[in-house]
């Protein structure tokens, strides 16, 4: 398992995610998973779409999961699963913070189409996992150290 902290870093410092939607009413009985770009806060990623498929799904079902790795070789490796709820942020006074989670300072925040959707998932549950190098692993005795 991977520790609380490193789950906090990894979900802090990648760029990029995966996010799982579904919805009975429009999916094809599979999960709809996409990348995202996003930004974290400590609680809650934040994202920024065009209308499209992914919010059609989450709009109608907003459970979501999210996923995040780091991957050096095939034998190291980290990896996050969280779960959480979809939140459109639709008030025009946290867009611009929200957006500075994607675009920290003093990156500048893009223009953006008229129509882009600025939206979190409020994290609930957060899970990791790793695997190093059977060289590197700490003996069964000191893993719960």
């Amino acid at each position: 398992m991977l520790p609380p902290a490193e789950i906090e870093t990894l979900l802090g410092s990648a760029l990029v995610g995966r996010i799982a939607c579904w919805s009975p009413d429009l999916s094809d009985g599979r999960p709809h998973l996409v990348p995202l770009a996003y930004g974290y806060d400590g609680e809650a990623i934040y994202a920024h779409s065009g209308p499209g498929r992914k919010i059609a799904i989450m709009r109608t079902q907003p459970l979501i999961s999210f996923e995040v790795d780091d991957v050096q070789a095939t034998d190291r490796w980290r990896s996050v699963v969280a779960e959480g709820t979809y939140e459109e942020i639709t008030d025009h006074l946290e867009r611009e913070p929200a957006l500075r989670f994607i675009y920290p300072e003093p990156v500048p925040i893009p223009p953006l189409p008229s129509d882009t959707i600025v939206f979190r998932l409020r994290l609930t549950a957060k899970s990791g996992r790793f695997e190093v190098p059977d060289s590197e692993a700490l003996p069964a005795e000191d893993r719960s150290l």
